[in-house]
């Protein structure tokens, strides 16, 4: 199934970015600081678009139960992702490797965001 991803209705030719799911929504997407890669959750994992193509270049899986968000440092090289499996899960966006898992929350991880000089991360 293409599920269209329409950017802002304010940016003109705007037209939409066709990727292939196989669920029917997204709790979060986020574009690269450069622009290039698309990142989305809607389950347990999190995955990396190409963002001129549409087409998926790889899948992070380690949270236990639905990931609900997910943002780029402003460097590009580091994604954050929270889940409802209450924690937050720090990766290398160049490897897709699992860096480490933040486990202090005492619920679920509904919103993660870096701080713009990328040495704090928020969460809620």
């Amino acid at each position: 199934r293409k599920l269209p991803l329409f950017a802002s209705r304010v940016i003109y030719n705007c037209k939409p970015l066709h990727l292939t799911v196989n669920k029917s929504y997204f709790n979060s997407v986020v574009f690269s600081p450069n622009g290039k890669i698309l990142a989305s959750v809607g389950d347990s994992t999190i995955k990396l678009w190409d963002a001129r193509t549409g087409k998926e270049i790889t899948s992070l899986a380690g949270h236990q139960s639905i990931a609900t968000s997910v943002v780029f440092s402003p460097d590009g090289k580091t994604l954050a992702s929270g889940s409802l499996d209450n924690t937050i899960k720090l990766w290398d966006a160049r490897t897709g490797k699992e860096i480490t898992s933040l486990t202090g929350h005492q619920g679920w991880v509904l919103s993660v965001v870096f701080s713009s000089d990328g040495k704090t991360l928020a969460s809620a």
